[in-house]
């Protein structure tokens, strides 16, 4: 279980707060969609949730805040934009470094680039990978840990319908195992096709759930 309480982001100079006071919660075993239009707010309720940002409220993953996690990445994993990364570093060297940063084998790179299916294109550098590969490779880093719950920020961003497909089945997958995905969309077909709840945010607060 996801819960996020009464998160309120700093306000910013003449002007209200990105979030203001935004309560939900993402059950295990289910997708949710965090929808709202661009401006609504999505991403600083996904920043505060992953206390990136400062503010006020909290969010818990089963139970503790993120900074409670002995091991936050083999807890929650995070896709929030591009990949992070030096351009001439490998996939597979970013997805190794990163395993040594989680304290997660180094086989679960390849395993992971396999699983995404990126396992014939480890040897490719960051700075050449397609927006679609690109992509791949940020789920592969979210998934590196074996976490429980996904916190996803616009995931199909720049996919090909198959690839969206592709995408979206395999966030089935993992709530079908009884994890706990949390994805931002801006697109309410979208999300109406592909989440089994929708929580809907505007000018930072819940309009729907």
């Amino acid at each position: 279980m996801l819960q996020a309480i009464g998160l309120t982001s700093t306000p910013r100079r003449d002007a209200p707060p990105a979030v203001d006071d935004l309560t939900f919660e993402a059950p295990p075993g289910r997708v949710t969609a965090l929808l709202g239009a661009p401006g609504s707010g999505k991403t600083a309720a996904l920043r505060l949730m992953l206390e990136l940002d400062s503010g006020r409220g909290v969010a818990y993953f089963r139970g503790r805040p993120l900074h409670r996690i002995p091991h936050p990445a083999r807890e929650v994993g995070v896709l929030l934009g591009d990949v992070p990364g030096h351009p001439s570093r490998t996939a597979r060297g970013q997805l190794r470094m990163l395993c040594a940063a989680a304290g997660t084998p180094a086989t679960r790179a390849d395993e992971m680039l396999e699983v995404v299916g990126l396992a014939g294109l480890g040897d490719q550098r960051l700075g050449t990978l397609s927006v679609g590969m690109d992509r791949r490779l940020g789920l592969a880093s979210a998934l590196l840990g074996d976490p429980h719950t996904l916190v996803l920020d616009e995931p199909a961003e720049g996919l090909s319908p198959r690839e969206n497909s592709w995408l979206y089945g395999l966030l089935r997958a993992h709530a079908a195992q009884g994890g706990t995905v949390l994805y931002a969309t801006a697109d309410a077909k979208e999300a109406a096709r592909t989440a089994d709840h929708v929580v809907t945010v505007d000018g930072g607060r819940l309009v729907a759930d």
